[in-house]
């Protein structure tokens, strides 16, 4: 389970009696934290800091502790925050800056200065936003009383983002093949994606997929035919295809397993031993959380995998996608974006359907896939870029509509979205800000999700949607 350390701030000059209701406020605070968000993390009450030793100590802890994905700090009391600086330092983990109080409402008629010393958020609260702005700590602050729902609201989203940073960290992304040869937005440094976000990425040869493919004993071939038409409906007589398909989903799980990866790329200029470029394969895949990204493109792999961790407790669909071709009838423009195969199965609005077409591309056997229409309803759509000197992140609202008419001699997944304000300024907004042809879709995650992941990561980011207008454009053009 993964922990929030809940780390308050006071001092050693109030005397025993204050820092123990310090604690006891603390505690109950915490206790109803794990009541109300126990479902995403388990809250973690640590000492109160009283002296920068004990802040050191309780940073460390938290560093120290695997399963700690970030810190939720507080200021009780006037906390004098040269205290806090080693402290902070030390820390490399998501940061909430919770500014609350004990107390909702103040005692008029009672309230006096043992009140004022003992609940004092205002106070202590500020002192310590000033040393996170000092030292140029990445941060969130959620503000207002604890028990309010958007407050916990709030206090979610950081844990969400948190877990998914900390899986960022340790995520291990296998390249099959490397970057598809001249395009350049798929590229990228990515030695300086360790370095800031914590991908591994690592290269190996589609072979290693196609001698375990070929090793697939055929039980474990009709295991996984049995999973597929259990989900799926088949519509086709080429079974031989679809059993192809699913010996290479069955050499995917086993290479990403055995390689502690959870994220993987291929790319059709690069199929030595393989009959079809994978399609149901990679569209399974991605529908139980693994990261995908084709032609080698390891930044949405990666970052579909992470999105998809962020958005695993809420309803919706979230997954890779690429921009194809647009509807430009004037006033009701739509895109549709799809791929050659491989859409996640978690799209669906109804049950897929496996199919086995001719791709068109890459010299290989007809694949199997799955074709579907998708769901519906305003999402994000999301992708990452390298500028050479740092990364960008482009995210723009989208609302996914049904598509208008019948495409009975397109088969693939078809997903169809508006770009928000409008056509014009969405699609050139985001080729001003450079963004992607390949992206992360979701009806999970907002762009407040987004907005926290950058901050937290000190990553660029730039939004579009309704409050885009005109003269946002040259902006980000800049």
């Amino acid at each position: 389970m993964s922990k929030l350390y809940f780390i308050p701030g006071s001092q050693d000059l109030y005397g025993d009696e204050c820092l123990a209701q310090v604690r006891e406020d603390c505690a109950k605070m915490v206790a109803f934290f794990n009541e109300k968000l126990g479902d995403v993390v388990e809250f973690v009450l640590m000492p109160t800091v009283e002296t920068s030793r004990i802040c050191v100590e309780d940073m460390r802890a938290a560093m120290n502790d695997d399963e700690c994905v970030g810190v939720i700090t507080w200021m009780h009391t006037f906390s004098p925050a040269k205290m806090w600086i080693k402290g902070l330092q030390i820390l490399q983990k998501p940061l909430l800056h919770l500014h609350t109080q004990a107390n909702e409402k103040l005692p008029y008629d009672l309230i006096d200065m043992d009140f004022m010393n003992l609940n004092q958020a205002a106070h202590g609260d500020r002192e310590y936003g000033f040393i996170l702005a000092k030292l140029g700590i990445p941060h969130e602050v959620v503000a207002g009383y604890y028990e309010h729902e958007d407050v916990l609201a709030g206090i979610r989203r950081f844990a969400e983002v948190a877990k998914a940073i900390g899986f960022s960290k340790n995520l291990r992304i296998a390249t099959f093949g490397n970057n598809m040869r001249d395009v350049a937005v798929t590229d990228g440094n990515r030695l300086e994606a360790e370095i800031k976000y914590g991908w591994e990425v690592k290269y190996w040869g589609i072979g290693e997929i196609a001698k375990l493919a070929d090793e697939a004993e055929e039980a474990e071939v009709d295991a996984k035919m049995a999973e597929y038409t259990s989900k799926y409906i088949m519509d086709t007589d080429n079974i031989d295809a679809v059993r192809e398909q699913a010996r290479y989903e069955i050499a995917f799980e086993k290479f990403l397993q055995k390689n502690g990866c959870c994220a993987f790329t291929d790319t059709f200029q690069d199929l030595f031993g393989m009959k079809q470029l994978p399609g149901i394969a990679a569209q399974n895949l991605m529908a139980k959380g693994i990261g995908f990204g084709p032609e080698g493109d390891y930044k949405i792999s990666a970052f579909s995998s992470v999105l998809m961790k962020m958005a695993e407790n809420r309803e919706g669909a979230t997954g890779f996608i690429e921009d194809y071709t647009y509807d430009l009838t004037p006033g009701k423009e739509l895109e549709l974006a799809s791929h050659m195969l491989e859409v996640p199965a978690s799209f669906a609005r109804t049950q897929p359907k496996i199919q086995v077409h001719p791709l068109g591309i890459g010299n290989k056997a007809d694949p199997a896939r799955l074709v579907f229409d998708s769901v519906t309803g305003d999402g994000i759509q999301v992708t990452l870029i390298d500028l050479g000197d740092h990364f960008r992140i482009i995210c723009a609202d989208i609302e996914l509509v049904e598509v208008p008419h019948p495409m009975p001699n397109l088969p693939v997944a078809q997903i169809m979205y508006r770009h928000k304000p409008n056509f014009r300024i969405g699609t050139a907004a985001w080729c001003y800000a450079g963004g992607a042809h390949h992206s992360v879709v979701s009806t999970s995650l907002t762009r407040d999700d987004i907005a926290m992941f950058a901050r937290l990561t000190g990553t660029e980011l730039i939004v579009i949607g309704d409050d885009t207008t005109d003269a946002d454009l040259q902006k980000f053009y800049m």
